[in-house]
């Protein structure tokens, strides 16, 4: 028997069906599904017993008495049941694609590798958005002898992704923490990085994450409005730091540390000026005594904008400038003005001159964190302008000459590009202006998620820049929304009869669009506000 699939669940009887069958899908690979309900109070146990009565031994169950609080003590169990050569993990809301036992087996066995990892893919529900899962580690094939050779493998914390040996793990005692613990897949896959393994990675897809932000109880990666989250993360990323350090793998501490810094720092401060006062504080004093155990060189292994962002935080006591580090936190960063110094060094600002924005004069032109203003005009004339912020002389050596912008839809994917545009320098030598021509008509529908009777609701759109310079660099920042224009717009359509455009501000602050087309859409959006008002 060669895999055997571990199938976790609690109270999700809804979904687990449709991951249980996901697994049974993957063919001759799959020699048992086992599913362990982990003392569900609604009927997950008895959709399973179904499922299990259909399939045969081929689906085996295993119903906990008492609810374990966690992830990993469930799929402990699944391990100690299992008797597949190799066992990979699965959660009762997400799914295997066709094929992705069979990729990393493939992988595994070629390679005399212990442990095979491919690509994963978060899909919002119920719109279908994709977001690939750490795509530079799985851009193509690869294959390393132990995970010192590549430290950017600490960055996928997954343990979904990945095929495991069984009697690898039993013989190295690799194991989930037990109970109540958030984050075990940190501790998990230190666990496995630090036995050295020899890895084998694939470019395909082996496994879909499903997220449902409207879900009544919200995953735990959704689930951050409390801070006692964060407690969480930072504690399964100290036992993991602690993990590879006292194995000796000082380098992906190192590499674990670095990526704390540009994944879990930048997502985070994202979101906290959205937060209570309470929560801000408290935040801020468990991170500031968190980071402050980092290394210099670990601090300046990281990209600029978090390695800024980790500067302000070390350098202010309590919580300053919360909007100015959501811009600079998001993805692309921008760095909002003012731009202070302290002597001749560029630092956050007049208040903070211990918060050196170091490398700056060294930061490639085109990484560096750019801001750009973007001011919707709705109305008889549509368009965008735009405002290029100069920063610290290195914009004005590369020379600005032109800018476009391209809007693409967030389900589909498809880009609709706004048409290339000369940039005017202002009389100040600060900045370099320009105004985009925008048809939201066009935009209606033109994601090609439309159903038969028109869009099936407000089509979005993210926008992203290019800047063009005299030096042949080019530049792709995001957009900052600004303006009066940030608000929903219902105008006349020759070509829809009514057009409703919103242009909205992310929780980062970046530009985005939302357009709906004719009078049904409008109507339904109208119902939708009058039953929340309601």
């Amino acid at each position: 028997m060669r895999v055997s699939v571990v199938v976790i669940a609690y109270n999700d009887a809804v979904h687990v069906g449709e991951a249980v069958r996901s697994a049974l899908a993957q063919g001759d690979a799959v020699g048992e599904v086992i599913a362990v309900d982990d003392a569900s109070t609604d009927t997950t146990g008895r959709v399973l017993d179904e499922l299990a009565a259909r399939h045969g031994p081929r689906l085996r169950i295993v119903h906990r008495e008492s609810n374990s609080g966690g992830c990993g003590t469930p799929r402990n169990d699944g391990v100690r049941a299992a008797t597949g050569r190799f066992v990979m993990f699965l959660d009762s809301d997400d799914v295997l694609p066709p094929g992705a036992v069979d990729a990393l087996l493939d992988a595994a066995l070629r390679h005399g590798a212990p442990v095979a990892a491919g690509a994963c893919v978060r899909r919002e529900l119920p719109g279908g958005r994709e977001v690939p899962w750490q795509p530079g580690l799985y851009e193509e094939a690869a294959v390393y002898d132990t995970p010192d050779d590549h430290p950017a493998l600490v960055h996928d914390t997954l343990c979904v992704n990945k095929l495991y040996e069984r009697t690898w793990l039993l013989a190295h005692g690799i194991a989930f923490p037990e109970g109540r613990f958030t984050y075990e897949d940190f501790v998990f896959t230190a666990r496995v990085l630090a036995a050295a393994p020899r890895l084998a990675l694939v470019p395909d897809r082996v496994y879909t994450w499903h997220v449902r932000r409207a879900a009544a109880k919200p995953s735990i990666s959704l689930d951050r409005e409390k801070v006692a989250n964060w407690q969480a993360r930072l504690s399964a990323h100290r036992t993991a730091v602690g993990i590879f350090q006292e194995s000796g793998h000082k380098g992906l501490a190192h590499a674990a540390r670095t990526k704390f810094l540009e994944h879990d720092l930048r997502m985070y401060v994202r979101e906290l000026r959205t937060r209570g006062a309470d929560y801000q504080r408290e935040w801020w004093r468990l991170t500031r005594e968190y980071v402050a155990g980092f290394e210099e060189s670990e601090l300046v292994a990281a990209d600029a904008p978090a390695r800024w962002v980790a500067r302000v935080l070390l350098a202010a006591e309590s919580p300053v400038d919360l909007e100015r580090l959501a811009h600079l936190a998001a993805r692309p960063g921008r760095l909002l003005p003012p731009f202070a110094t302290a002597g001749e060094r560029p630092v956050w600002s007049a208040e903070l001159p211990g918060a050196e924005l170091d490398g700056m004069e060294t930061v490639p032109v085109d990484r560096l964190p750019v801001t750009v203003d973007a001011e919707p005009v709705v109305g008889a004339r549509c368009a965008l302008r735009l405002r290029l912020h100069e920063l610290y002389g290195r914009l004005a050596d590369a020379g600005p000459v032109s800018v476009e912008v391209d809007l693409r839809h967030r389900v589909t994917g498809r880009v609709v590009p706004l048409r290339n545009t000369a940039l005017a320098a202002a009389p100040s030598g600060s900045a370099w202006t320009a105004v985009l021509p925008v048809d939201f008509g066009a935009l209606a529908g033109a994601g090609g998620s439309a159903g038969a009777d028109g869009p099936a609701g407000p089509d979005a759109w993210d926008l992203t820049a290019r800047v063009r310079c005299v030096d042949g660099t080019v530049l792709r920042p995001g957009l900052r929304a600004t303006g009066p224009g940030l608000r929903r717009h219902v105008l006349p359509s020759t070509r829809h009869l009514v057009l409703l455009v919103q242009p909205y501000a992310t929780t980062d602050g970046s530009l985005a669009l939302r357009v709906a087309s004719g009078p049904r859409s409008a109507w339904e959006i109208a119902a939708r506000r009058l039953r929340r008002s309601g």
